[in-house]
């Protein structure tokens, strides 16, 4: 990996604070973490963005093992360390609790193919893993199952979850989602939407493949 530890130290705090200020992750609720070698950096738990520095930044391995003198790494520390060991192509995961995700994964709706920027998340539709407590390995199990191939999901009565190859793709990932969330909370108000067709879902999915866009 190119970037240095203090680089991906500080993207970490970059991000979080973005995510925090735009609203999709209000308070402590929501975690970023970056792969690093064998493990990876994450935020910690209980510490608000504006407060973060780079030094507060957790370094874990797969299993949850922290260096001495740490902070308390996020609970969500195992969704996060689950997604790496399963993607080996994932270099960033972003859990938010960002509003129209949030409203949709209370009511356990997915977000199907109602628009094609569906297929920038990797899938034809944005799934809902099932419902566990967070910090658990029972979400992790859930997050793994439902997720696929894809970049991201909602997790019920939760928000969702978001990866990439890098942080950047992550955050962005985790952006259009909320963006598809408040299309298919408005679209539910007017009636529903009109879904696309597998097949011009396939199509647009080659599109991207072929350079058009930002599949994630």
């Amino acid at each position: 990996m190119s970037d240095t530890e203090a680089e991906l130290r500080q993207a970490i705090v970059s991000a979080a604070r973005h995510m925090e200020r735009s609203g999709h992750s209000p308070g402590t609720s929501g975690n970023v973490s970056t792969r690093h070698g064998d493990g990876f950096f994450i935020t910690p738990t209980g510490l608000p963005p504006a407060d973060l520095t780079a030094a507060d930044v957790v370094v874990l391995d797969l299993e949850g093992n922290a260096g001495a003198g740490q902070r308390a790494p996020s609970s969500e520390w195992p969704m996060h360390a689950a997604l790496y060991a399963a993607r080996p192509k994932a270099g960033a995961v972003v859990h938010c609790h960002s509003r129209f995700a949030t409203i949709l994964a209370c009511a356990h709706r997915s977000i199907p193919s109602l628009h094609y920027m569906v297929a920038a998340t990797g899938g034809f539709d944005v799934p809902c893993a099932p419902y566990a407590t967070f910090g658990t390995r029972a979400l992790s199990d859930r997050v793994l199952e439902t997720i696929g191939h894809r970049n991201g999901c909602l997790l019920a009565n939760h928000g969702q979850i978001a990866l990439g190859k890098d942080l950047s793709a992550a955050v962005r990932t985790a952006e259009e989602i909320e963006r598809l969330a408040e299309t298919h909370w408005g679209a539910l108000a007017i009636g529903g939407p009109v879904l696309l067709t597998d097949e011009e879902m396939k199509d647009v999915v080659e599109r991207f493949l072929g350079g058009y866009g930002q599949p994630g």
